[in-house]
């Protein structure tokens, strides 16, 4: 039996309105998807995607990068098993499996935009951003949106947030530090001065490992 999220109506929420806050920390917050209106799976976000929750305490906007993804049951207990159908069939003959399984995602913390920066609009322009961990995550059931396109080109004129993403514990730092130049290569519309800004702070941050460095530079591929 479903066990759902507090959440609002599918109708009411914004189209980039995604996940809600389960477990926080300094670092990092666990999301879990919210459900979607149809018979589907919750969508995953990609590894090395941008999104964002709020600090109602402060008002402090946060900025993370997604780094874990999973589908799994919500009974801890029974695992899911192969039934050797596509997903139309198990619209039509197992529908109730999409009410068994949830799925969550991990997020590295990169930085935030206070609340007198982002005004009335909350204009993306004129914000001011700061690529350091903020004084507190956002608070557990927090709403979680997927990052707008100028958001991400804002925060991302700067590149101070690769220290932060290459000194995240427990995550794949070197994949994702890749993962995140190329979707902001891509949404730059194939910058090539952006690329090599990028690469240049990647050489500082990694100068006594050239072997690091390349795997990563080898994963940019564009």
């Amino acid at each position: 039996m479903r066990l759902p999220l507090p959440q609002f109506a599918a109708q009411n929420r914004p189209p980039n309105h995604i996940a809600e806050v389960i477990e926080t920390a300094t670092t990092e917050f666990l999301a879990q998807c919210l459900e979607p209106e149809n018979l589907s799976f919750p969508v995953m976000p990609p590894f090395g995607s941008w999104v964002k929750s709020v600090d109602e305490e402060s008002g402090n906007q946060i900025y993370a990068v997604v780094y874990h993804a999973t589908t799994s049951p919500i009974d801890s207990v029974h695992r899911a098993r192969a039934l050797g159908l596509s997903l139309q069939d198990l619209r039509e003959q197992q529908p109730q499996i999409f009410a068994m399984l949830k799925t969550e995602f991990r997020a590295a913390i990169v930085g935030y935009c206070p609340p007198l920066s982002m005004g009335n609009a909350r204009s993306t322009e004129n914000a001011t951003v700061y690529q350091h961990l903020p004084p507190r995550p956002p608070q557990i059931h927090q709403a979680v949106y997927v990052c707008e396109v100028a958001e991400i080109l804002h925060f991302s004129e700067t590149l101070d947030f690769l220290r932060t993403l290459l000194q995240m514990p427990g995550a794949p730092v070197d994949a994702l530090a890749a993962a995140t130049i190329r979707e902001i290569y891509q949404l730059r519309q194939a910058d090539r001065a952006w690329l090599v800004q990028a690469g240049r702070s990647l050489s500082l941050l990694l100068k006594d490992d050239y072997d690091r460095l390349r795997m990563i530079l080898s994963q940019i591929h564009l």
